[in-house]
């Protein structure tokens, strides 16, 4: 009996590999997302950084216009408690006596504290 030979040319090529797509995103695509993802999170970072320095200039600028309208108030203040003091001191002692060698006004160097302090 002849042995069996393989036909001429041989046999067909053997598909050994299996032919599958490689699962999720090539890695330049997702290096492209990436990366326009982290473009955009910087953008809208200096964005906000931007909008955070004009509220503290915003916020610098109106403190600075409201002195004047909080030194005016003070100064009320601390006039109406002069002559409140001034008033006490001529009706306990008859007269007012003066500190000073001049009749310039002098402003208080001195804090009003509370009598009792609580902890």
């Amino acid at each position: 009996m002849p042995q069996d030979m393989p036909p001429v040319g041989g046999y067909g090529p053997v598909q050994y590999k299996r032919n599958l797509p490689a699962p999720g995103f090539r890695p330049t695509t997702l290096l492209l997302g990436m990366g326009a993802i982290m473009i955009f999170g910087f953008y809208k970072l200096g964005q906000g950084i931007r909008e955070q320095n004009e509220y503290a200039r915003e916020k610098m600028w109106s403190r600075i216009h409201l002195i004047p309208l909080l030194q005016a108030e003070e100064d009320r203040d601390l006039v109406r408690r002069h002559l409140a003091d001034q008033a006490r001191e001529k009706e306990l002692r008859g007269e007012n006596v003066k500190v000073y060698n001049s009749d310039r006004y002098v402003r208080p160097t001195f804090a009003i504290t509370p009598s009792n302090v609580t902890k």
